[in-house]
């Protein structure tokens, strides 16, 4: 049986090795900040090396009509474009537009899902960005009430 000492020893080799391979995760320090300091879907798309986003079918927002709690809005977002880079979630009038940003390849389902805190009703966007550098998005209005009474 394992000490505390030992477990807290075989634990930083474990960590070490890791960060030496490259295998650590880094994913969550990896973002772009101008992205996530955007005010608006043009700007976070240029922010990722997007042109101008045109309104596609090929991109959904996933999300309720009416959300009862603004501090856990379930969010996601699902495109069927081929040779997509990254899927975007944004919320017009939050501080911060982008929501979440997801890397996706040919290797993944290009489907996500997170949550997002909303102070307010708000038209919310997905956006989808290939590699060669257009993006596509679709809007649907999430509309935030108190206690589910209408707003």
């Amino acid at each position: 049986m394992q000490n505390r000492r030992e477990a807290v020893q075989h634990s930083a080799v474990v960590a070490g090795l890791l960060a030496s391979t490259g295998l650590f995760p880094q994913a969550a320090f990896a973002f772009t900040k101008t992205a996530f300091e955007a005010k608006n879907i043009a700007d976070a798309a240029k922010a990722f090396g997007a042109g101008a986003p045109v309104e596609s079918k090929d991109v959904t927002v996933i999300g309720p009509d009416i959300a009862e709690n603004g501090a856990v809005v379930p969010l996601g977002v699902a495109s069927t474009l081929p040779n997509l880079k990254h899927l975007l979630l944004l919320v017009e009038k939050n501080p911060n537009a982008l929501v979440a940003m997801f890397n996706a390849s040919a290797d993944t389902e290009p489907t996500f899902n997170t949550r997002a805190k909303m102070g307010q009703s708000s038209d919310v966007f997905a956006v989808a960005i290939t590699n060669d550098g257009k993006a596509f998005f679709a809007k649907k209005e999430v509309k935030v009430t108190l206690g589910g009474c209408g707003g």
